[in-house]
């Protein structure tokens, strides 16, 4: 009976949260960008299986409203659960061209920046459904290897089993490497106004630089209220945590 009733709270939730987004929707495409971005708020905090669409709709609304941070922030979201989507990461671009701060990104090269490239192609649960695939292609692989009676067959399937067994030692590891950068990975959007990032976790500490609403920021290590953050050029230092809000 308990099943039933959460199944049916489950639905009714759905049901609900897919007719405010569209609510929201109405309300943009009417101009009314303040109210929309209110009505996905509510779906945010309301609704706990959030979507890229929710994220790119906020992000849009707070960029028509001029709200950096927000905006900024609710892209990176829309590209944590969607990555390399061309139409956030095209919106995100035209919305840090509001930021201040000019921030170089300095690429990764060699080896490593290979291994990036591949395995960030699909995100970590994406990864680990090619790898079912694949093992239950293997699967029908043996089975037709030890029921075929054409020698010419069984060369074809046992082939194929090293190939597929092969892909599918990749797909794993690729899961893993990109399940362990996501974990690792903590970028941050800056929402105060202006902060200064100190050498040390303390207001004692020496300013080393200064930053503004709506840059990016990665947080490396936690202390009280200070969090250690790394910028894209790999200069570090450490900003009071009020002053950021992480993405993920």
């Amino acid at each position: 009976m308990k099943n039933i009733v959460y199944l049916f709270l489950l639905i009714t939730q759905v049901f609900f949260a897919q007719g405010s987004f569209e609510k929201g929707n109405t309300l943009y495409q009417k101009g009314q960008y303040k109210e929309a971005a209110q009505v996905y708020e509510n779906i945010v905090k309301e609704d706990k299986q959030h979507s890229a669409e929710l994220y790119f709709n906020l992000g849009n609304c707070y960029y028509k409203l001029n709200k950096v941070a927000l905006s900024i922030y609710n892209y990176e979201k829309a590209l944590v659960l969607k990555p390399h989507d061309a139409e956030t990461l095209n919106n995100l671009k035209f919305a840090k061209k509001l930021t201040i701060d000019e921030i170089k990104e300095v690429p990764k090269v060699g080896f490593a920046k290979l291994i990036q490239n591949f395995t960030g192609i699909f995100n970590y649960n994406t990864w680990a459904w090619i790898s079912v695939g694949i093992a239950f292609a293997f699967l029908l692989s043996f089975i037709g290897y030890y029921f075929s009676q054409l020698t010419l067959s069984k060369r074809i399937y046992f082939i194929g089993m090293f190939i597929l067994l092969f892909a599918l030692l990749l797909s794993v590891s690729a899961g893993i490497t990109e399940k362990d950068h996501y974990n690792n990975d903590r970028p941050a959007i800056v929402f105060a106004e202006m902060t200064e990032v100190r050498s040390e976790p303390q207001k004692a500490g020496s300013s080393i630089f200064l930053l503004h609403e709506g840059a990016k920021v990665y947080v490396k290590e936690t202390l009280e209220n200070w969090k250690k953050i790394e910028l894209t050029d790999g200069t570090e230092g450490w900003i009071d945590a009020s002053a950021i809000r992480e993405v993920k």
